[in-house]
């Protein structure tokens, strides 16, 4: 095949050829960041929380007297709920596992009254049920004893002395070591490892510290407070009446705000990335017809308008293949056009989606595949045109020359 003949019959239509390339273009740099952001929530969404969410529910507490005494509320509350028929076990926590709203700090692996770099985590602040609680894996170390959970003021907060970590905290603060029984320091505040997770997810989805978390085995007494209680496999709407009935009557200067299942909070946080997904699929396989119908567009009407061309060549010995061939060969030259600039464009505005909505770098394959899959979507959808080019009889040119 002769590409030359081929260039040249592009230029006499050369408009139609440049719309396709940039349509083509526009496709493939919107197509790859939309996949790439779709993959992306899809997985996150997917993630081992490393916790029995599906078994777990949050008890959210508020107090009502003038004399309120929060330590010993939050004692009562959490006998009550443990004694409960169908849980496993309960906890106190500060904040609610992916919620979308917490605590975070920051450590390094030395004392440093000013920082110059640390690593982003999020906090917990729980008792020594928690691990039962949270339905975690422990894979070094040990849990907190009863004697270590300290009930403290939430106004006079000060770090605590121990913690149980995230692998994923202790691997980026102590790459390579075993990190139980070392200190890490929030500013000049030492923290000794005594237990590592296996895995435990924060509060934030797409922050980047989602799973460097730490518990610290501290209660903090306020007048609002929270509990994490987790249920027998398929005991959790038993268990929320329960609590609901026998924490409305004990009296001890606080009222039940609501009960709500931990998949509640989950699935409110994936919301938005559900309906992300959605459109952006919506959209890329919108914008994939379209490009797919501009093609054929432009092919029938090749075809119409050489109708005497294809019939001397098929006058003059062309084999119908020959035919398929040209015009398919013409089409993967405008796609490779529309490809390259769609490269350049894909880059540009991956570019522009880490910087205004911190989205991660597109991995490098997407934009190759995406390549890929342009050039067969355009030589399908040029296919049809192609062959019922071929089949245009010589007798056509022979009555129109």
């Amino acid at each position: 095949m002769e590409i030359r003949p081929i260039l040249s019959a592009m230029l006499r239509n050369k408009t139609g050829a440049i719309l396709i390339a940039l349509q083509i273009a526009l496709t493939l740099a919107i197509v790859c960041n939309a996949v790439f952001i779709i993959q992306d929530r899809t997985a996150k969404m997917a993630r081992d929380p490393g916790m029995d969410v599906d078994n777990i529910l949050i008890v959210n507490m508020a107090a009502y007297k003038p004399d309120y005494n929060a330590g010993n509320a939050i004692r009562a509350n959490l006998d009550l709920l443990r004694s409960l028929p169908g849980v496993v076990d309960a906890t106190y926590t500060q904040s609610i596992p992916l919620s979308g709203g917490g605590w975070s700090d920051s450590a390094t692996p030395v004392a440093e009254e000013h920082p110059k770099s640390s690593v982003s985590m999020g906090v917990y602040h729980m008792d020594e049920h928690a691990l039962n609680a949270l339905g975690v894996k422990l894979v070094e170390g040990r849990n907190f004893t009863h004697e270590e959970v300290e009930y403290v003021d939430g106004d006079k907060y000060t770090t605590p002395k121990l913690a149980i970590v995230s692998r994923a905290f202790a691997e980026k603060v102590f790459p390579g070591q075993d990190a139980v029984g070392k200190n890490f320091y929030e500013g000049t505040s030492g923290v000794t490892i005594v237990g590592i997770v296996d895995t435990l997810e924060g509060t934030w989805p797409h922050w980047e510290g989602f799973e460097r978390q730490i518990i610290f085995p501290t209660v903090l007494e306020s007048e609002y407070t929270r509990y994490l209680v987790r249920t027998l496999p398929g005991q959790q709407d038993e268990v929320m009446k329960a609590a609901e009935q026998k924490l409305g009557e004990q009296h001890v200067g606080n009222f039940l705000r609501r009960v709500r299942p931990l998949a509640f909070y989950r699935d409110n946080t994936n919301s938005g990335d559900h309906a992300m997904t959605v459109m952006l699929s919506l959209v890329t396989a919108l914008i994939l017809s379209i490009t797919a119908l501009g093609i054929v567009g432009l092919a029938s009407f090749s075809v119409r308008q050489r109708t005497r061309q294809i019939g001397t060549r098929r006058a003059l010995g062309a084999r119908r293949v020959d035919i398929v061939r040209y015009f398919m060969t013409e089409n993967w030259l405008i796609t490779s056009i529309g490809v390259t600039l769609g490269s350049v464009f894909a880059v540009a505005l991956n570019y522009w989606l880490v910087n205004l909505y911190d989205l991660p770098p597109i991995s490098w394959y997407y934009i190759p595949v995406g390549i890929l899959s342009l050039w067969a979507l355009g030589l399908l959808a040029v296919l049809g045109p192609a062959l019922k080019a071929a089949a245009i009889p010589p007798a056509i040119a022979t009555r129109n020359v």
